[in-house]
């Protein structure tokens, strides 16, 4: 009895084990249907993306008179740019007093793509002739190559007795901005290559890039609502301050009654 007790138990385990290869076997081959699903799922979203750079890559031509279109208007609204940037909850915080001083003689800034749209993007911030620095033209370049990422910037070349505006405190002397520490145009001395991908990620760049540069009418809009705003508020106040004087002389003339 003891025997045959001994046979059973080694045909359950033998069962158990051809059972268990069984489902094993059948898991790796669900794995490798599930994987090529994946593989063929990864080439269906591979072609979608070259056919968004496809057209992404038409409408920046159409755009691009547009762009250009509306840089010409920009020329004749004064600190146009200045008053973005001022009023953008991020690059406001940028400018040092100094900045805002250069960034009055801005005449335009661009934003233009490579023409293959995955080989980078550059920003140009264009000057008048100004007493800072000999550049009307400053240029910062992004260019993605298979080796890395490189960042390429305007040497700047200030005028005698200029020189860069950087580790100033600003006191705030009752205006309501947090002035930046470090000026602006410290971000055109930040060029370098690293052959990570992953590790470049210049937010100023993409801030102006995709945040910016496609409508900055908002931001300009957004300055000019808070002045008109704080106007309304002053002379709100003022309409107050004349009630209540109104109020006192009425007042007063009962009294003399």
């Amino acid at each position: 009895m003891v025997a045959d007790k001994g046979k059973k138990m080694k045909v359950a385990e033998k069962g158990e084990e051809e059972n268990s290869e069984q489902i094993d076997g059948e898991l790796v081959l669900s794995i490798e249907k599930l994987q090529e699903i994946q593989d063929e799922l990864e080439k269906i979203n591979e072609e979608a993306s070259e056919k968004v750079l496809e057209v992404e890559q038409k409408y920046n031509v159409v755009r691009k008179p547009v762009y250009d279109k509306r840089s010409e208007i920009i020329k004749s609204i004064p600190d146009f740019w200045l008053t973005a940037f001022l009023s953008h909850p991020v690059l406001g915080e940028l400018l040092t007093e100094e900045d805002q001083k250069i960034f009055k003689h801005i005449n335009s800034l661009e934003v233009e793509d490579f023409k293959d749209l995955k080989s980078g993007y550059c920003i140009t911030f264009n000057f008048n002739p100004n007493p800072y620095f000999e550049d009307t033209k400053l240029t910062k370049t992004f260019t993605f190559l298979d080796e890395g990422t490189k960042i390429t910037a305007t040497q700047i070349k200030w005028k005698e007795g200029m020189g860069l505006p950087n580790g100033v405190n600003h006191e705030k002397k009752g205006n309501k901005r947090q002035f930046a520490e470090e000026s602006f145009f410290t971000w055109f001395a930040d060029a370098q290559q690293k052959d990570d991908m992953d590790e470049i990620h210049d937010e100023v760049a993409e801030i102006i890039k995709e945040d910016l540069w496609p409508n900055p009418l908002t931001y300009f809009n957004n300055e000019a609502d808070e002045e008109d705003f704080d106007g309304d508020e002053e002379g709100k106040d003022e309409d107050e301050d004349d009630d209540d004087d109104d109020e006192d002389e009425d007042d007063d003339d009962d009294g003399e009654d």
